[in-house]
């Protein structure tokens, strides 16, 4: 008796498991690239079993899809182009390449099953879209040498990167974990993220090669795809089929030491300008007299050390003054030249005194017009020229008699 009753289940399930069942990808969102059929049961059919699929069943395949029938872990058949497919046991395997051409067919050739009798099948699918918004993040500084700033920078790089699969029985063979009816593309990032950040760093070392300035790395992201394509996809593609189809930089950032020579080498441009000089040489006298007036002892005690501090350091402004002022007039004075910026600004524009236009020759208290330093007819000295100080002052001598600054 106990024979005949195991003989009635097993016919039970047997009987059970040729209803004709339809099978979908389960749960493919964007970010899945593997997983496993599932039947879609109408109530009536629970006895089957979910390892076998019944001879006649019909196989769903949507776009961008790839579907394996598999037994045994062997794959027995697969579908690269959408549609609907009935699933027939006693025919040989259609194997339908899509896009993928004869090359797939070579790979089922060398990974298919012997063709024995089906005892364990499932269905698998591969998503083909293509997988975006994978993050990877720099866990170390990256060196850069920089031509711009001649220096050697180290960065950090944020982003995200998108994969594609290219050939999906070598992507189910060396990438898909055995076991496994559900794969996100978290897990693979996890496995392969490593490499991706050193084919991140040699393209990146790469870009230095070529010149790129550090500050435009950020706005390359295309070019840094290629670079990318170019290092990794021959070892991704030929060993995983899959490779990377786009690379987004989100955000570019310094260590504190690139940072401090980055600013320190803009000011030093930017100085290279002298009314951009001038500015910061008023500003200090400025910013001085500021200081003076808000003095805790009273602001005629701190204009009284201002102009002690101005005496002694006075004679270096006022050079530093001249200096930016001949070069500025001599921008000017210089023919314009294609490529070539001038510099707008004039003495009288940057706020500094200006001396008054030396005549060429001079009038005497008697009358007699001389070009010496003497009269020529009563021996008089030659007056001294007056000019005007920052403070507002006229003044003859070589100090301003209010604030005791020299004479430019």
């Amino acid at each position: 008796m106990g024979i005949i009753r195991a003989a009635a289940e097993a016919l039970g399930t047997s009987l059970a498991d040729q209803w004709l069942e339809v099978i979908e990808a389960e749960d493919m969102s964007d970010r899945t690239v593997f997983a496993k059929g599932v039947k879609i049961r109408n109530g009536q059919n629970k006895k089957g079993l979910d390892d076998v699929v019944s001879n006649g069943s019909v196989i769903h395949v949507y776009p961008n899809q790839f579907m394996m029938l598999v037994d045994g872990g062997k794959v027995v058949d697969y579908t690269a182009e959408e549609g609907y497919y009935k699933v027939d046991n006693s025919s040989m395997p259609s194997l339908f390449n899509g896009n993928f051409g004869e090359a797939l067919k070579e790979t089922f050739g060398r990974i298919r099953f012997g063709g024995q009798t089906p005892s364990k099948q499932m269905v698998f699918f591969i998503n083909l879209q293509e997988i975006k918004g994978i993050r990877f993040g720099t866990r170390t500084p990256i060196n850069y040498f920089d031509n711009f700033y001649n220096a050697e920078l180290f960065l950090r790089a944020h982003g995200t990167y998108s994969i594609k699969v290219t050939e999906p029985l070598k992507f189910y063979s060396e990438v898909i974990p055995k076991n496994e009816d559900h794969v996100e593309i978290d897990v693979i990032n996890e496995q392969y993220l490593a490499e991706f950040l050193s084919a991140l760093q040699s393209s990146i070392n790469q870009m230095s090669a070529d010149g790129t300035r550090i500050s435009f790395v950020s706005s390359k992201s295309r070019e840094l795809g290629q670079y990318m394509a170019t290092t990794l996809d021959c070892d991704w593609n030929q060993m995983r089929g899959m490779e990377i189809q786009a690379v987004g930089i989100a955000s570019i950032s310094y260590d504190e030491e690139s940072q401090k020579l980055i600013n320190m080498r803009n000011q030093g441009a930017m100085l290279g300008d002298p009314a951009v000089r001038e500015g910061y040489v008023q500003g200090s006298v400025a910013r001085g007299m500021e200081a003076a007036g808000s003095n805790a002892n009273g602001s005629m005690a701190g204009f009284m050390g201002m102009g002690v501090g101005m005496n002694a350091g006075g004679g270096f402004m006022g050079a530093a003054s001249a200096a930016n002022m001949q070069q500025m007039q001599m921008n000017q004075a210089a023919p314009f030249q294609p490529g070539m910026d001038r510099q707008p600004g004039t003495a009288q524009s940057s706020g500094m005194p200006s001396s008054p236009a030396q005549p060429s020759g001079w009038t005497c208290g008697c009358g007699t017009v001389n070009t010496g330093k003497f009269c020529s007819e009563c021996g008089s000295p030659r007056p001294a020229a007056e000019w005007t100080c920052s403070c507002g002052s006229i003044n003859k001598g070589k100090f301003c008699s209010e604030c005791g600054k020299p004479r430019p």
